[in-house]
């Protein structure tokens, strides 16, 4: 089971594998080192980590709110269903009007969000799951990158901040490095704001750079972040086509892949015509296509010998939420959930509470799943 270990004023959650005794205080300090337990490796955590959802329009833009009194409900509705882990989008230095990050990169270690975050992050371990959080938004870095050593030195501040700040966390919790790469690191159509196209050799290049530096910043802080999952993603908005653009070969990878801690994320909202919010059912290419796009991936990933985490994807309609509640669409969902279980993936569905909501209801009136979409993916 999980206990919760208290250690100079943190709380730490530690997979220990035994029951606490019920004469025991809550108090009672209780620290393992690092290297005590079994290390999982990232393919293992991957097939662990299984079916997932995320917390979408929270701490990566606070549309929703981040109080986690409002948020452990919707966790325990997921958790309750079968859900095995949750992700949790954080947006460090953009995004909101007060930041976690300031611009050098130094998380603010006693910001109000960043307790929530903790809390939230805490509550879902303690129910057994993994938690993936990440650098979600993040334009000033995305829009801007130019491979310098000034912005490589702020998003290695970051990232050696966020590491020591969770460092004493076990397996279940993930980091993923930089949320759907793009602008200057590869992004569709983005050639009317300046910005190459994902396929671009130096966009690919920075998309690699950004994510080694990122994965070094994690590794050398020590502690459970020498053996911790770290994921790390594509460009093109982490298309999952471009898995093999952006790797073509495993010395594409941090650690020239040779790093069994480390896995890979993707995202697909493909065909867009379909998946976007101001797409159409009449778009949908089927089931089968469906599944040969993730058969794709995981073929490639087999060559480089890593694991695939398909971190978000769903559809979504801006207007017209009828057309979500189909067996067309609940159809593209139970399709995607088999197809990546079934090549020991794991994935993250997308649900913002919006366009692509998975759930109605609040915290006070108590949330409910949304069209059937969840339950049918997880039958």
């Amino acid at each position: 089971m999980l206990k919760i270990t208290m250690f100079l004023g943190v709380i730490f959650l530690f997979d220990i594998g035994c029951s606490k005794d019920e004469d025991t205080p809550d108090e009672v300090l209780v620290v393992e080192e690092p290297g005590t337990e079994d290390v999982l490796t990232a393919k293992e955590v991957v097939k662990n980590m299984a079916a997932g959802f995320n917390i979408g329009n929270t701490f990566d833009n606070g549309i929703q709110s981040t109080n986690p009194a409002e948020l452990k409900p919707l966790i325990d509705l997921y958790h309750s269903a079968g859900m095995k882990h949750v992700r949790i989008p954080v947006t460090w230095m953009d995004r909101f009007s007060s930041h976690l990050a300031d611009a050098d990169g130094n998380v603010d270690t006693g910001h109000s969000r960043l307790s929530e975050l903790k809390e939230v992050v805490d509550y879902a371990i303690n129910l057994d799951m993994y938690v993936v959080i990440n650098a979600h938004h993040e334009h000033w870095l995305k829009d801007n990158y130019d491979g310098s050593d000034a912005m490589n030195a702020i998003f290695t501040n970051l990232w050696t901040d966020i590491a020591d700040f969770f460092k004493d966390y076990d397996h279940h919790l993930i980091f993923e490095v930089l949320n759907e790469p793009e602008g200057a690191l590869g992004e569709w159509g983005g050639e009317d704001e300046g910005f190459p196209a994902p396929t671009n050799s130096t966009a690919l290049s920075y998309t690699r750079k950004v994510n080694e530096v990122g994965y070094n910043a994690i590794r050398s802080t020590g502690g459970y972040n020498e053996t911790r999952t770290i994921m790390v993603s594509t460009n093109g908005q982490g298309n999952a086509s471009m898995i093999d653009e952006v790797y073509p070969s495993k010395s594409y990878l941090p650690g020239d892949g040779n790093d069994k801690y480390l896995a890979i994320q993707v995202h697909d909202y493909n065909p867009w015509s379909f998946c976007g919010q101001t797409g159409s059912n009449s778009a949908y290419p089927g089931n089968a296509s469906v599944r040969a796009a993730i058969l794709e991936v995981s073929n490639h990933a087999a060559t480089l010998n890593i694991p695939v985490n398909y971190g978000e994807f769903g559809v979504g309609r801006e207007s017209n939420q009828s057309e979500r509640n189909t067996n067309i669409v609940r159809g593209y969902y139970k399709t995607f959930a088999e197809t990546t279980l079934s090549k020991d993936m794991s994935y993250s569905v997308w649900d913002d509470r919006g366009w692509f909501g998975l759930v109605t209801g609040s915290s006070s009136s108590g949330y409910s799943f949304l069209y059937d979409i969840v339950p049918t993916m997880l039958e």
